[in-house]
């Protein structure tokens, strides 16, 4: 019995010296509830929403109050000209587009129906249908309050506002096609982060870290080496995973197959340089398994991988935006659903080169720190 005290005693008292370790594991659950009671959110609403308001009256600003109210669009664009919710759509600013014709008052004097079209970006198919069924809930409820207003009618077989929905991307609401591309970003991210985050740790476990201090290689030079040869990993799973997509899922190529590899490259260094960062500040290889992981616990739960970000609350949502995998996904799903090119993409781009600059560069530090 002794015995066994003694070593529980020994045990406690490694636990206490290992704060990192301790720490990971107390939060790490907070954080999970955290994010799954707030964050995820499988009810789609608050969708980013184009209007085109060609009639300008009293009577599409009602309607357009009705979209607001039902709490499933903000309008927060509006634009102009068709080809202006087409662009806001297609680069995934918007989610839905309203387009209200120019004789809406002139149909509605006369108790005639008139077309109200509404794009849905239907890349997103849960999000998507609810998006048309609020639309056409809207339509509905919009027209029986005209017709008992101004004509003293409580139903009618026709409706005054014929909402016409058009799913642009996925008509036939495919959910593989969402989930595909998600999948790939996700694998990317859980192999490249974890592969590297052990990649220093593990030179200072095996002993040979002094070797590489001793060595003529510069910090930079040590961390791009351990960077490179997995590039070429992440390429091998992005092809393999790609064409299982495309044989299997029958998953739309829409865009330039170069363009996804080129922007590939970004993702996997940026992945690849959060993996050597966390490696960087690991003592052993345990920790920066657990360091991994209470990574990319937020990042495939705040990314867009499973739910859509409109749901979620804005503090979730601003996080996301701090995440590579949130701007891979857009990048994978708009050139492989889209068709989407770089003029579209750039501000993923930029974000995912930002996202390099900064963690090589503290990488590098944390680094020569070590070495020094």
């Amino acid at each position: 019995m002794n015995r066994l005290l003694a070593l529980l005693k020994k045990e406690f008292i490694q636990m206490r010296r290992d704060r990192l370790t301790l720490v990971i594991l107390l939060i790490m659950p907070v954080v999970q509830l955290i994010i799954y009671g707030f964050a995820i959110n499988t009810d789609v609403k608050h969708l980013k929403t184009a209007v085109f308001d060609q009639s300008l009256s009293a009577e599409s600003r009602e309607l357009l109050n009705s979209f607001t109210a039902s709490e499933y669009f903000d309008l927060i664009y509006i634009e102009d000209s068709f080809e202006d919710v087409n662009r806001r759509v297609d680069a995934g600013d918007a989610k839905v587009g309203v387009i209200i014709p120019p004789d809406l008052e002139e149909n509605l004097k006369h108790n005639r129906q008139t077309p109200v079209q509404v794009i849905v970006d239907a890349t997103d198919s849960q999000s998507a249908a609810s998006a048309i069924a609020a639309a056409q809930s809207i339509g509905n409820v919009k027209s029986q309050e005209v017709l008992q207003e101004k004509y003293g009618l409580h139903s009618s077989q026709t409706s005054l506002y014929d909402v016409r929905v058009r799913a642009w991307y996925n008509q036939d609401f495919v959910t593989a096609f969402y989930m595909v591309p998600g999948i790939i970003g996700v694998v990317l991210t859980m192999t490249m982060v974890l592969i590297t985050s052990m990649a220093i740790v593990r030179e200072k476990e095996n002993g040979t870290m002094e070797q590489l201090i001793v060595s003529p290689l510069r910090p930079w030079e040590l961390i791009l080496g351990k960077i490179i040869p997995y590039i070429f990993v992440g390429y091998a799973q992005i092809t393999i995973a790609l064409f299982a997509g495309i044989i299997v899922f029958n998953v739309p190529v829409r865009g330039s197959i170069t363009l996804l590899y080129v922007l590939s490259s970004l993702f996997i260094t940026a992945s690849l340089s959060l993996g050597v960062l966390i490696s960087s500040c690991s003592k052993t290889q345990m920790q920066a398994i657990q360091m991994g992981v209470f990574v990319l616990l937020p990042s495939i739960m705040l990314s867009g991988f499973i739910f859509p970000r409109e749901s979620m609350p804005d503090f979730f949502y601003y996080l996301g935006n701090l995440l590579p995998l949130t701007y891979y996904l857009q990048i994978l799903r708009g050139i492989l659903l889209k068709g989407n090119g770089l003029e579209i993409m750039w501000p993923q781009v930029m974000a995912l080169v930002i996202f390099i600059l900064l963690t090589l560069g503290a990488s590098i530090k944390k680094f020569v720190k070590t070495l020094n």
